[in-house]
């Protein structure tokens, strides 16, 4: 037993709004304590107001528990600004299109500035007040173009909140391998750059990336998200349980129900306690 103190960390479920069943499992692990942060979809289609009210209702009764935008601007979802381009049947168009058109510069930042701030006023109407912070849907704030509207929204309207940068804090060489969070790192380096110039709070490490199209054992995949996570750092999730909703949206499914079924289990505790990680409070 390690006799430094604990590392504290933020346990993110993203998400919520994508459907009820995630929902019902993300508010599961709320009340149960496993989760301390879940990051809303506004633009997702299980975000009714009686959807908000049950997750205001498992955060008032478990209020270390932070609630955060889930900034959306990739398919298969609809903007809520009118005039919101490129699209591609009316919809945001797929995460590598986004991608490469921003990392061509071909997108418009004011169009990307005035939805980022339509979700975040509704995130406002919805809750009730600004979010504890504010991170991406498959990270698009990193993305070229995209992080400075989004850097610029959120410290206008937002500035308390603290955003997710998505870079690992283990040296280089351990971090050579694995092309989507090697990625990831290259885009957090220029967005913690202007968040840092903006004033904004992020969260000091990364973790949770990783093939979802693969079936994976999650105790050991959360293992090794722990090894080397920074006081202050954080690990992205996805419980959820599969429906029709989630289906006809997200390829990642199953794998959605092997998180939950981990961090409601019997051996989570443990796990965080043999790495000397305790769950962040507010």
């Amino acid at each position: 037993m390690s006799d430094a103190a604990p590392r504290r960390i933020w346990l993110c479920a993203d998400d919520y709004g994508i459907s009820p069943g995630v929902n019902r499992a993300i508010l599961d692990l709320i009340e149960r304590r496993r989760i301390n942060a879940t990051s809303v979809m506004m633009v997702a289609p299980a975000i009714t107001r009686t959807d908000v009210r049950a997750l205001l209702d498992a955060t008032a009764a478990n209020p270390d528990c932070a609630i955060g935008l889930h900034a959306t601007l990739t398919a298969p979802f609809s903007p809520l600004t009118m005039h919101y381009r490129p699209l591609h049947g009316g919809i945001f168009l797929p995460l590598g299109r986004k991608l490469r058109g921003s990392l061509l510069r071909r997108h418009d930042p004011h169009l990307i500035a005035a939805e980022l701030t339509a979700q975040l006023e509704a995130f406002a109407e919805r809750f009730g007040r600004m979010p504890d912070y504010v991170d991406g849907h498959q990270h698009v704030q990193l993305f070229p173009q995209v992080r400075d509207a989004f850097v610029g929204v959120v410290k206008a309207l937002a500035p308390n909140a603290w955003v997710r940068q998505c870079g690992r804090a283990q040296p280089l060489a351990q971090r050579l391998g694995a092309p989507k969070p090697l990625l990831l790192d290259v885009l957090s380096r220029q967005f913690r750059l202007r968040a840092t110039r903006a004033g904004l709070a992020f969260n000091p490490g990364f973790a949770g990336a990783y093939d979802f199209a693969r079936e994976t054992d999650f105790e050991k995949l959360l293992a090794s998200f722990l090894d080397g996570l920074p006081d202050g750092g954080l690990v992205m999730c996805h419980p959820g349980f599969v429906d029709d909703v989630l289906i006809s949206l997200d390829p990642f499914t199953d794998q959605r129900e092997r998180e939950h079924a981990f961090l409601a289990g019997d051996r989570f505790l443990p796990l965080l306690a043999e790495h000397n990680v305790i769950l962040a409070t507010k």
